[in-house]
């Protein structure tokens, strides 16, 4: 699997890179070049909020360019196909997934209990969830016998009521791109990476285009309370993006996206090799419920936004004692590839030893300033 989609000279392909002369620049991939298009639209955001940006990133006049194959060299860097967006998120959006929360919070983030818990839980409801529409008179039946059993919870009160997940992922110009470290905090015993389809939306709420994403996540903090969820989700360099934004044209829409299939590998340097997939076939709810439920009249992006959309892959297998289940070590690879849109890569690190995230919004305005690229427009 290659960095960019299998029908890469046809796809419209734009990002950023940290060019170290300058600070961060917005590209497109032209052929086998990555051209700077940074004057057409100073940051992602601007220029993803055009009213036709597929038309605005092909028609940008390019001020310079890099060979594509030093870029995903790592030079210049990139960085993720997001800046001024906010990073949202999904949870609970598959049933395997929506499963292993509950697991989670029943064991108290204790991964050697989880697979006692998931064998029983698995007896009561799995066969059960699988057919269910949230949100549906089925949905609110199940829960009401559930309830009486003693087994309801609130995970599968987003999995399966009116109301999906919708957090806040990471702040605003967190993210990091494909070829960076992946950080995982060191106070995490139980934890994974998490997959996902992650969908670029405009100021007035229209999905535009589509890239890979990392959620990493904190199994054990989570299982221990549902209100560390912030401590879980959000730690230095513990969101990845990348490795291009995929803006939807002809040859690439929602439907696409609809029908995507995620493949993972992780690669320890102990020789411990994990394999597993994600299929937006299988999401319990469409990406545009997704979007209405983070954008509308009770919420606005005026930079608009990416949402993750949630993942199929929880992994249970053992990687080092039995019943111990998998967790990150320093060192792990991981790639997530699709063929649409390519891969994204990471080597995971201790967040607490990660680059340390010093370029925020205000730094993002001082150097586009001092390069005299913020005249109105």
């Amino acid at each position: 699997m290659t960095a960019l989609p299998d029908d890469a000279p046809d796809a419209t392909l734009v990002g950023r890179v940290h060019d170290p002369a300058t600070g961060p620049c917005v590209v497109a991939v032209r052929g086998d070049e990555v051209a700077d298009i940074t004057p057409a639209g100073p940051t992602l955001a601007q220029l993803v909020a055009r009213e036709d940006p597929v038309g605005a990133a092909r028609a940008a006049t390019a001020e310079r360019a890099w060979p594509l194959a030093s870029v995903l060299a790592g030079e210049p860097r990139l960085l993720a196909p997001a800046d001024l967006q906010v990073i949202k998120a999904c949870g609970v959006t598959f049933v395997s997934s929506m499963v292993e929360r509950v697991i989670e919070e029943r064991t108290g983030g204790d991964a050697g209990r989880a697979a006692a818990v998931r064998a029983e839980l698995e007896g009561v409801v799995g066969g059960s969830l699988a057919s269910v529409t949230p949100g549906s008179a089925e949905a609110a039946e199940l829960k009401a016998k559930l309830q009486e059993d003693g087994q309801w919870s609130q995970y599968l009160e987003v999995g399966l009521g009116p109301d999906p997940e919708v957090f806040t992922k990471a702040p605003v110009l967190s993210a990091v791109g494909s070829g960076a470290a992946v950080g995982v905090s060191r106070a995490s015993r139980w934890n994974n990476p998490e997959p996902e389809v992650v969908l670029a939306v405009d100021p007035r709420g229209r999905p535009i285009g589509a890239m890979l994403g990392n959620d990493v996540n904190l199994r054990d903090l989570e299982g221990r309370s549902a209100l560390l969820l912030g401590t879980a989700k959000d730690n230095n360099a513990s969101c990845a993006l990348g490795p291009f934004l995929r803006l939807f044209d002809d040859g690439f829409t929602l439907d696409d996206v609809r029908e995507l299939e995620l493949r993972l590998e992780v690669h320890g340097t102990d020789g411990f090799v994990l394999e597993g997939h994600s299929s937006m076939r299988e999401i319990t709810r469409d990406p545009l419920e997704l979007v209405a439920t983070t954008y509308g009249d009770h919420h606005q992006y005026p930079d608009g936004f990416v949402l993750m959309t949630g993942t199929l892959f929880a992994p249970t297998e053992d990687r080092d004692e039995p019943g111990g289940g998998f967790t990150h070590k320093a060192g792990d690879v991981v790639r997530i590839s699709t063929p649409r849109l390519g891969m994204l890569e990471n080597t995971v690190v201790a967040a607490e030893e990660a680059p340390r995230w010093e370029f925020g919004i205000a730094a993002l305005f001082e150097n586009l300033a001092g390069r005299g690229l913020l005249a109105a427009r």
